[in-house]
């Protein structure tokens, strides 16, 4: 097996075992997902989907979040971790997406990173959880510790991790593919203690020699 046969046997494999593979955050809009999103940075989904409900009560919409006093969203979203940065950036892309968008959010990767606090990993999941275009892949934590253990790349920069992984994924699967690594992280291959044992592909896997 070639090491382009082995990367699509690894893609296909997870795919079948992680089938229903999406995202974890909970929102009701593509401007709901965004703020959840922007404050699932350095915090895990659990916490943002406990944090949200109590934020968006108050704030459910662009204008209202445009409008919403700094000290009342930093104490909304505190327990998300590094709440003034965050607090900053949601009313700052606020206020951009209705002056710069007339409220609603933009469709194409070069204008939704013009927006504060989204970049290529956000605008991607956004791209694809709220409009369906997949633009490119997000990489995320885990994608980027699976990819290098699966062989898929040596970068450890996620711009080019993720150019690397959309060489050899098939487009159709760019969206998927990152729940799919996520999900497989989370389960099986952990940072610390991956169980190689139980791992779908293991035997395509150049790594699971040195954890076993």
């Amino acid at each position: 097996m070639n090491e382009k046969a082995r990367i699509l046997h690894v893609i296909k494999t997870l795919k079948t075992v992680y089938g229903d593979a999406h995202i974890a955050l909970k929102s009701k809009d593509p401007f709901q997902l965004l703020v959840s999103v922007i404050l699932s940075a350095q915090c895990t989904d659990v916490r943002v989907n406990k944090v949200t409900p109590f934020l968006f009560e108050q704030f459910p919409d662009v204008r209202s979040m445009s409008e919403a006093p700094i000290e009342e969203l930093e104490e909304l979203i505190r327990s998300t971790g590094f709440f003034r940065n965050k607090a900053k950036n949601i009313k700052a892309a606020s206020q951009i997406i209705i002056e710069r968008f007339n409220g609603d959010l933009p469709l194409t990767m070069e204008e939704m990173i013009t927006i504060p606090g989204v970049g290529r990993k956000t605008a991607n999941i956004m791209l694809y959880n709220a409009f369906g275009v997949t633009a490119g892949i997000a990489v995320d934590t885990h994608v980027k510790r699976l990819a290098r253990r699966l062989g898929m790349t040596s970068e450890t920069d996620p711009n080019k991790i993720e150019r690397d992984l959309m060489a050899i994924v098939p487009q159709k699967d760019w969206g998927k593919i990152t729940y799919v690594l996520i999900n497989h992280g989370r389960q099986i291959c952990k940072a610390r203690k991956p169980l190689c044992n139980k791992c779908p592909v293991q035997d395509a896997c150049p790594s699971a020699k040195q954890f076993i």
